[in-house]
């Protein structure tokens, strides 16, 4: 009777287990685990204003309201701004009533430059690698910096000799990378208010520009925003 006792705890001790096991999912990877941080992270975007007000301009179409602020050869976000030489932006910000949804695309947006043909919005992705941090600098700069103050002297670079190219290191990068990624305007059908920012090539002086329009066509209606530079 021992023996059949202790097999009959060790077969339910087992089946336990099995139960256990089936409801317990299998640990995820690092890499995976990366990828759903990731996306978590990117879905947070750019936190709407507290009212469409807070944008230098704005216009109702339909029953949402399209605010937007430009900003230039910049890429605002939380941690400060970036600095893009091909690229401009502007901030959107998409309001409505309670329980509001919208289907929302960057493609819905045109940017039309001193009454020229309007610029159609590019990607946050070819973005990235035109962006800069005009506070990070590179070590070489720093040290040379130190260097000065500490009044070395003697055997200087040569000043007719080329710059060696500024080498960026990957995790700056990334880092910049990622804050384009949260900074852009998130798509697809979503609840409103939503914020974010669009892109435009343009290579162009700020001082050159004298009228800036935004212009949206799509599931809300048809409007065109007058933008301040």
């Amino acid at each position: 009777m021992r023996n059949s006792d202790l097999l009959r705890a060790a077969a339910a001790a087992a089946i336990l287990s099995l139960c256990l096991a089936a409801q317990t999912p299998p640990p995820k990877d690092k890499e995976a685990q990366a990828k759903e941080a990731l996306a978590k992270d990117e879905a947070k975007g750019l936190p709407p204003r507290a009212a469409p007000t807070d944008y230098l301009s704005h216009v109702k179409v339909g029953d949402v309201t399209l605010a937007a602020e430009f900003a230039g050869h910049n890429v605002p976000g939380p941690q400060g701004p970036l600095t893009t030489e091909d690229y401009v932006s502007v901030e959107i910000g998409i309001f409505g009533p309670p329980e509001a949804r919208l289907k929302i695309s960057d493609e819905d947006f045109t940017l039309r430059i001193n009454g020229k043909k309007p610029l159609a919005t590019q990607p946050y992705g070819v973005v990235i690698g035109n962006v800069k941090d005009p506070e990070w600098e590179p070590p070489e700069k720093a040290e040379s910096k130190s260097k000065t103050q500490l009044g070395t002297g003697g055997g200087g670079s040569d000043p007719g000799s080329t710059p060696a190219p500024v080498k960026i290191p990957l995790e700056v990068q990334r880092a910049m990378a990622q804050r384009v990624r949260k900074a852009a305007l998130l798509e697809g059908e979503r609840p409103l208010p939503q914020a974010g920012l669009i892109f435009f090539q343009f290579r162009g002086k700020m001082k050159n520009v004298v009228s800036l329009e935004l212009v949206y066509a799509g599931p809300a209606g048809k409007t065109t925003i007058p933008l301040q530079r």
